[in-house]
């Protein structure tokens, strides 16, 4: 184990606060159970406070087709053309018009740039049916959108996708692969070329209150355009896993924890999770713009149109209802890990993710002064026992990230890759340590 008293020189990071979850452990046995009004103030310099957050609802507007089973209870209204693609006119207007090219704004300007590059996902089974977005990834048609939006919140792994672009074209699409660790999907239109894919921008160089704007198609109104702000960065959410019933790659699968109800439902809108659905952990960058049912998969980007985050999810005030829309708290996944893992499912089929190899728990005020998670076992031969942790100690910082609770130290762990050496803090005995752990691969 390498340890100092001085802390690493990690990647600049912002401090943020985290929404509260129940306690959410890694691997092995099932943790303590915790709740956050008994977390006692921060102490760690970077850290703040938690706020407190009403339940996640899947940005993903579905609807049962006529005469079928039961749907979500929203009407997924598709805004697209019946022709085929070869028959529409290629001068066709773009949906993102501009009438007075002398007075434009940044939302003007990010709108014409981005736009062409977010479509339309049309999802069908022979019972149901959804529409979300999705971003261009390539001029030949890898789309990127949320694993959510292509199993139907993981009601199927073999539905039909249609995809309608800004210009008006549709293309039949095929899955490339899943990931529903991070609730990401690739797709590939079939014969499509000179598409305009998104261009990525730089995450880590976003700060609180810059202006973002998501393009989707919430409630199916496709090329939908919403501005606001960057309202929290670095945040982590726990959701409930969109994996179809035999995938494994959920943390439920892996850690007997996550099988009970967790504090948040990522439900379709008009239905409940299903008690005892699994939980994933996400982190996220949250924003005011409006996102609704629909504009999951879609584009966050930023004042100079570039991708910096995949809408994924919103916050519902509504308690346990799920109708309800945009209250101004969205959240959207890092493009940075977005793009890792559309790289790795177009190269591999499958995307990697990290394991520490411990049992966490939320830590409380019979832990001392500080917030973090705190170790509750350690698994032989993993990377936390390769950095020498032991029960009892609380990890706060993990890669510059300031960790205040387990759903943290989870969503932090599962956004880098396997095998990736990953320098944190922990507190033990009341000092601070630093060390290195290099992470084994969740399996």
């Amino acid at each position: 184990m390498s340890e100092s008293d001085p802390k690493p020189a990690p990647r600049v990071r912002r401090p943020r606060a985290t929404t509260p979850a129940v306690s959410e452990a890694m691997e092995g046995a099932p943790p303590t159970t915790t709740t956050a009004a008994a977390t006692p103030p921060v102490a760690h310099p970077t850290s703040k406070q938690r706020s407190n957050a009403g339940p996640l609802v899947a940005a993903l507007a579905v609807g049962a087709l006529v005469g079928g089973a039961s749907g979500a209870g929203i009407a997924a209204w598709a805004v697209s053309s019946n022709l085929p693609a070869q028959q529409q006119s290629a001068a066709e207007p773009q949906t993102i018009t501009v009438n007075d090219p002398d007075d434009v704004n940044v939302v003007n300007a990010v709108a014409a740039k981005a736009g062409p590059s977010v479509v339309t996902v049309s999802v069908s089974t022979s019972t149901a049916g959804g529409t979300g977005s999705g971003v261009i990834l390539s001029s030949d048609g890898y789309v990127l959108t949320n694993n959510h939006v292509v199993t139907l919140d993981g009601e199927s792994s073999d539905g039909t996708i249609e995809v309608t672009t800004a210009d008006g074209h549709i293309y039949q699409a095929e899955v490339v692969g899943t990931d529903p660790i991070v609730d990401l999907a690739v797709i590939k239109l079939k014969d499509a070329s000179g598409l305009i894919p998104i261009e990525f921008g730089d995450v880590d160089a976003l700060d609180v209150g810059d202006r973002v704007v998501a393009i989707g198609a919430p409630l199916g109104l496709s090329n939908t355009v919403t501005d606001g702000i960057v309202s929290a960065l670095d945040r982590s959410i726990q959701i409930a896993s969109s994996a179809v019933p035999e995938d494994t790659g959920d943390d439920s699968d892996q850690n007997d924890e996550n099988n009970g109800e967790g504090p948040f439902n990522f439900d379709l809108p008009g239905q409940q999770t299903t008690s005892g659905a699994g939980t994933i952990s996400l982190p996220v960058i949250q924003t005011d713009a409006a996102i609704n049912p629909g504009n999951s998969g879609g584009a966050l980007v930023n004042a100079a149109g570039e991708l910096v985050g995949i809408n994924v999810a919103i916050a519902n005030a509504g308690g346990t209802s799920t109708t309800g829309g945009s209250i101004g708290v969205g959240f959207a996944i890092p493009a940075d890990l977005a793009k890792r893992v559309a790289n790795e499912l177009i190269e591999n089929g499958t995307a990697t993710h990290g394991l520490l190899g411990a049992t966490v728990r939320d830590a409380t005020s019979a832990d001392g002064s500080i917030v973090g998670a705190v170790i509750e076992e350690v698994t032989s031969g993993s990377g936390a026992a390769g950095a020498g942790l032991k029960k009892g100690d609380i990890i706060t910082e993990f890669d510059g990230t300031p960790i205040t609770g387990s759903v943290d130290l989870t969503a932090q762990v599962r956004e880098h890759a396997a095998g990736s050496e990953v320098d944190f803090v922990y507190v033990r005995d009341g000092e601070e340590h630093t060390a290195t752990a290099t992470l084994g691969e969740l399996g």
